[in-house]
């Protein structure tokens, strides 16, 4: 004869208890804390432009700003700049991402970790080397100066190498069964499955590059050649005299594109990457 012995079932917590109401509260505590840090300073920004005098809300702050500097050619200059870094960017980031990931060569791994260690080099220790070349080429002080040394990116090669790589393989087998080139295969088969990828590329060096302000303090001179957070400079005045009401509307002035940019690309930035990590 057997004895069946079963111990008492422990007591279910009840899902109202004050542990379990503790943690599901600290998820949202955690991101309100993160989106008022985040935020805070871009209300505060847009509040002190909106309302310099503290006499109610008004727009002379922004009128200044369009009085002081010429924010059409500035704005010009940094559309210009930086869409053909991030166009750029994007091409040749693919193509070098491509060779990486699918063509075998000899050294390539070697190669690939050189490509990524330049990414630990700070911009400050080849900024003199980068100026002394784009002097010898006779493109100092314009906007070359500035497109030309940013096109190549180390981020955005691993990143689309880190894509390529999730890829089908046997895609390329097959083109080139049919005798595609190398070039004919990334071109017609990788290429359009890689959009999203140097969406990512491209929107990322867009939002970098529009705000940069190092690069073109040291390549440009003339005003005619500024970008746009070069030229709101001058809105500080001599010993950062101007008003503060005046330079802050210029920065939400500069904010505008960048935000329109991420707003329309953020569904291709999640797309792309939500692929290349599932993949």
């Amino acid at each position: 004869m057997t004895v069946d012995v079963r111990l008492p079932a422990a007591a279910p917590r009840s899902a109202t208890s004050p542990l379990v109401r503790l943690r599901g509260l600290g998820r949202p505590v955690v991101l309100a804390a993160a989106a008022f840090l985040t935020l805070g300073p871009v209300v505060w920004t847009a509040w002190v432009a909106l309302a310099p005098s503290g006499e109610g809300f008004g727009l002379s702050a922004f009128r200044d700003v369009f009085a002081q500097v010429d924010m059409v050619l500035l704005v010009w200059n940094s559309v210009l700049v930086t869409g053909l870094i991030a166009v750029g960017q994007m091409v040749t980031a693919a193509m070098a991402g491509y060779v990486f990931a699918r063509i075998e060569f000899r050294g390539r791994e070697l190669l690939f970790a050189v490509v990524l260690g330049t990414m630990m080099v700070p911009l400050q220790v080849t900024i003199v080397p980068v100026f002394m070349l784009i002097r010898g080429m006779g493109l100092a002080d314009t906007l070359m100066a500035l497109i030309l040394p940013a096109i190549p990116t180390a981020f955005g090669t691993f990143l689309m190498r880190q894509f390529f790589l999730g890829l089908p393989g046997d895609l390329a087998d097959a083109a080139s069964i049919d005798g595609a080139s190398p070039f004919r295969t990334f071109a017609s088969v990788y290429a359009p499955l890689a959009l999203p990828g140097m969406a990512i590329v491209g929107v990322l060096a867009f939002n970098y590059h529009w705000n940069e302000f190092f690069r073109p303090l040291i390549l440009t001179v003339s005003e005619e050649n500024f970008t746009l957070p070069l030229g709101l400079v001058s809105l500080q005045g001599n010993l950062g005299t101007g008003s503060m009401s005046t330079v802050l509307a210029g920065v939400v002035l500069s904010m505008l594109p960048a935000l329109a940019v991420f707003v329309f690309g953020q569904r291709s930035l999640r797309e792309g990457l939500t692929a290349g990590i599932n993949k």
